[in-house]
């Protein structure tokens, strides 16, 4: 899976001053809006929230995954925030948030699209040396550079 070819530099925040869950998602939806992934904000957020509220999609390592199917996605695609404070996010492990990535995917696609971003993430997430670089990373071509080993 290329995940690079779902990021649009619009989508990439280094760093994201948003400091509390919401704001932190709206933010993310402005950018894949801004590239041309959302239609629809009010109804991705939608999603993305219906999606929360049945359990954090922060899955550990300082790490947060938040993503939804929605009508107001017209392509999947992924955007990326690392963030000026570690947030909350009542995460599994219960550590504060330090890296976003959110998930786009239309409601018609095929239902294992998310589910195949998702496993290529956590099966990086799994690799120390991987969290390491990417909570180090500065610029958006360090984190293209990086997801390219994905």
């Amino acid at each position: 899976m290329n995940i690079n070819s779902l990021l649009d530099e619009k989508a990439i925040f280094i760093p994201l001053t948003s400091t509390d869950r919401d704001s932190i998602i709206a933010a993310m939806i402005d950018g894949l809006a801004a590239s041309g992934t959302v239609s629809d904000k009010e109804a991705y957020m939608n999603a993305v929230l219906a999606r929360e509220s049945t359990g954090s999609t922060g899955v550990g390592f300082s790490v947060a995954i938040p993503h939804g199917k929605s009508n107001g996605v017209a392509k999947a695609g992924l955007a990326f925030a690392k963030l000026s404070t570690p947030t909350d996010w009542q995460s599994l492990d219960g550590e504060p948030v330090k890296v976003v990535f959110m998930i786009a995917v239309p409601e018609a696609a095929d239902g294992k699209d998310h589910l195949k971003i998702l496993i290529a993430l956590s099966r990086k997430l799994i690799d120390s040396e991987f969290r390491e670089k990417l909570m180090a990373v500065e610029n958006s071509d360090q984190l293209k550079s990086l997801l390219a080993t994905i």
